[in-house]
């Protein structure tokens, strides 16, 4: 019983870290120090590297819970049979969710380890699949561009990384996926239509 205590209380710490590290990193980036974060959570600095050997470590654990969450709303879309407005707009739903970490992780994701931009990759890979499943049929009905298929989710992706990497410039001090959510989906549309 001890032993089950002592473990419950060992995750709360971890599970502690991997969200306070997730605050921060959205706020101030991937690079925020280790004591910060751990002065933040309320913990001993050593006790972050009991559970996170590296920085490297503790960063991946929170990309890998980013991606996890994320991944399940984005496989929530496959419920969308055929519009690709409704999907677009549930696509940014679920990224306004976590737009503030997002905008840094795409931001910074060069100076990460190989592996995160691996995990970006699934997580892209995911909307990627649900995305071609009903362009596909709209594309051989004629209703969209004969561009490949990729180059049309690239399209898309490209778009909402620039909106959201200048921010600042769209929508200064408020998010930026609420306020442009329309002319970004009206607008790809209209690109990409027949």
């Amino acid at each position: 019983m001890v032993s089950t205590k002592r473990q419950k209380q060992k995750e709360q710490t971890r599970l502690k870290i991997i969200d306070t590290a997730y605050h921060l990193y959205s706020l101030e980036g991937f690079s925020t120090p280790t004591n910060v974060i751990a002065q933040k959570a309320g913990i001993s600095h050593g006790t972050i590297f009991v559970h996170f050997p590296t920085c490297e470590e503790l960063q991946l654990s929170v990309l890998r819970q980013f991606v996890y969450e994320i991944g399940n709303k984005l496989h929530n879309l496959s419920c969308i049979n055929d519009n690709i407005s409704e999907l677009l707009y549930a696509h940014i739903d679920v990224l306004e969710e976590y737009e503030q970490f997002y905008k840094k992780l795409i931001s910074q994701i060069s100076i990460l380890p190989s592996e995160s931009k691996m995990l970006l990759l699934s997580m892209q890979s995911t909307m990627s699949e649900h995305f071609l499943k009903i362009l596909e049929p709209q594309q051989q009905l004629g209703k969209i561009k004969d561009i490949p298929l990729h180059m049309l989710f690239n399209a898309w992706i490209g778009l909402l990384y620039y909106y959201l990497q200048n921010g600042d410039l769209f929508a200064p001090g408020k998010s930026v996926l609420k306020k442009c959510r329309n002319e970004l989906v009206q607008t790809y549309i209209k690109l990409i239509s027949n």
